[in-house]
């Protein structure tokens, strides 16, 4: 297996909305995207799947070696080779690398947020650096595209945040900021024992809202000049927000539930919004 084709696998078996954006980029930027997308899931499977902070820790710091040794031209993983190439031909930041692994170590130091300030802190390094690198390998004419990037970054992450509320509290993490559980009335507690209730409705419809206006505002700063070189990242936005609706049609059941589209949804979301750009 190549290392191209490590990539290529562990994309397709995560499953993520992701990967149907992927399938419309020319092969050289579809490798590039695809091997940048495989690079985050590394990192962010040694924090969800090692139960050992600090074995975990290792791991991570393994990864910033990778992260050098990918911009010195020496990379041992599979993963890292498929990237050297990325990172040289798109000119891809290896602080921006680091600062990924920044956001992963992230989860091993906290487990809640006071503030929607320090929760954006992560949601910059976990999302909107991938956002910023993204928008690199599409390619742009204008800089006013990396504003875009970064805001959507941040969409995708809070949308990932809603998604996983309850899937995140039962491993014992509630990335919902602490003054706003207080402000609608919603014990840390609820959320850990799972009580759907009307506060936590409120709440999530709260949550919900706020990230519809990051979609808003990334899309307004779109340039129309990149839209085209920027496809994937529309692609992506219409079926984060439909993940979104859905969510909201579902009754916000984010505790139990973890709502998800299917492929065959994804893949016609994915072909309509491209006719459009």
């Amino acid at each position: 297996m190549t290392p191209d084709d490590y990539c290529q696998q562990k994309a397709a078996q995560s499953g993520s909305s992701f990967y149907y954006s992927f399938l419309f980029l020319e092969p050289r930027r579809r490798r590039a995207i695809t091997a940048l997308y495989a690079f985050c899931r590394e990192v962010d499977d040694v924090v969800d799947e090692c139960n050992d902070p600090q074995i975990a820790a290792a791991k991570l710091a393994w990864w910033r070696l990778e992260a050098a040794r990918i911009h010195d031209g020496t990379p041992e993983h599979p993963v890292g080779l498929a990237l050297q190439s990325a990172a040289h031909e798109f000119r891809l930041p290896q602080e921006q690398l680091l600062e990924i692994i920044d956001g992963m170590e992230m989860d091993l130091q906290q487990s809640r947020y006071l503030d929607f300030k320090g929760l954006q802190l992560y949601c910059y390094r976990v999302a909107a650096v991938v956002g910023l690198l993204a928008a690199e390998i599409f390619g742009y004419q204008d800089r006013a595209t990396l504003k875009y990037a970064h805001d959507l970054g941040i969409a995708f992450q809070l949308t990932n945040i809603i998604r996983d509320v309850g899937e995140d509290a039962r491993r014992g993490r509630i990335y919902l900021p602490v003054d706003e559980l207080q402000r609608f009335g919603v014990p840390a507690s609820d959320i850990m024992n799972a009580r759907h209730t009307e506060a936590f409705m409120r709440l999530m419809e709260f949550q919900i809202e706020r990230a519809q206006k990051f979609y808003d505002q990334a899309l307004a700063l779109l340039p129309q000049v990149d839209r085209k070189s920027q496809k994937s990242g529309l692609i992506m936005a219409a079926i984060y927000r439909t993940l979104l609706d859905e969510i909201r049609r579902d009754g916000c059941r984010v505790l139990t539930h973890r709502t998800a589209l299917t492929p065959l949804r994804k893949l016609w979301i994915a072909w309509r919004t491209s006719l459009k750009v």
